[in-house]
């Protein structure tokens, strides 16, 4: 078992909350069961936590600044905490989208990540890392939270036809993922366009892309590979990229159109059998 006087707060995100968490109860005089029965959970679990041996979630974050009246210090914390449990390769990217003021995706397979259900996402992120899938799928879930934001981005979404028809999980979880898409139609800050396989060759056959613009920062374009991202502000790539992009956009159905398509391919390819 991990000694807490041992625990470095500087190790990790992670390991800083567990540390601070410990002071912080301490400092109301409360044992770990004692913590656990205000937040309704096991002392055991406050243990695992605040020896890093557990991630915690938002909703344990929330009530232990109701809790402990910390002023929202674990509801902060737990987004850094989170951000971390993604792969390292991945999490400069993760830092730049949450900043961006404006996000053009496309999308040649799948679902973009931040319009992704829980069991959609679980089981992507199933097929490589079975072993850590709560951790990933709770750091992704986090980082669809710029959605909910006050000042959200403005996410412009352009997926390939495929994304629709690609099974995942199950019917049940890909009807629920196309409702999931269906629900951002009054989203004012959400587009999403359909690439139908009747437009041909396009500028996005050679895979998934993403820009992201910010207010005062140059733009990034953003590919990844199997196992790592490729990030670059160069001004020729973003030149030809936008135009790329902007192509895809015309050549796509409207997000009117679209969300026709995507409520067929719900119901004829989706519907409940019985």
């Amino acid at each position: 078992m991990v000694n807490i006087q041992q625990l470095d707060p500087n190790a990790s995100p992670l390991d800083y909350y567990g540390w601070e968490l410990r002071r912080q109860r301490e400092a109301h005089t409360l044992t770990q069961q004692q913590l656990g029965d205000v937040i309704f959970c096991t002392g055991s679990l406050v243990g695992q936590i605040e020896t890093a041996r557990k991630l915690p979630t938002r909703e344990f974050s929330e009530r232990v600044d109701a809790a402990l009246g910390t002023g929202g210090t674990f509801s902060r914390l737990i987004g850094l905490v989170l951000r971390s449990r993604l792969p390292s390769w991945f999490q400069p990217y993760a830092d730049l989208e949450a900043r961006a003021t404006y996000i053009s995706a496309f999308q040649t397979q799948v679902v973009y990540g931040l319009l992704q259900t829980p069991e959609y996402a679980r089981a992507m992120l199933a097929i490589d890392h079975a072993d850590e899938i709560e951790e990933l799928l709770a750091a992704r879930l986090e980082r669809q939270r710029i959605l909910e934001r006050s000042e959200p981005p403005a996410l412009w979404v352009v997926m390939s036809e495929a994304a629709l028809l690609q099974e995942v999980s199950s019917r049940e979880v890909m009807r629920e993922q196309l409702a999931h898409l269906l629900a951002f139609r009054d989203n004012p800050w959400v587009h999403i366009q359909v690439l139908p396989f009747s437009a041909g060759e396009h500028t996005g056959l050679m895979g998934s892309f993403n820009i992201l613009r910010f207010d005062d920062d140059p733009d990034i374009f953003y590919v990844e590979s199997y196992d790592q991202g490729h990030m670059t502000a160069n001004p020729s790539v973003i030149k030809e990229r936008s135009v790329g992009y902007a192509r895809l956009q015309a050549t796509a159905l409207s997000p009117e159109d679209s969300a026709a398509l995507i409520t067929r391919v719900m119901e004829e390819r989706y519907g409940d059998p019985s």
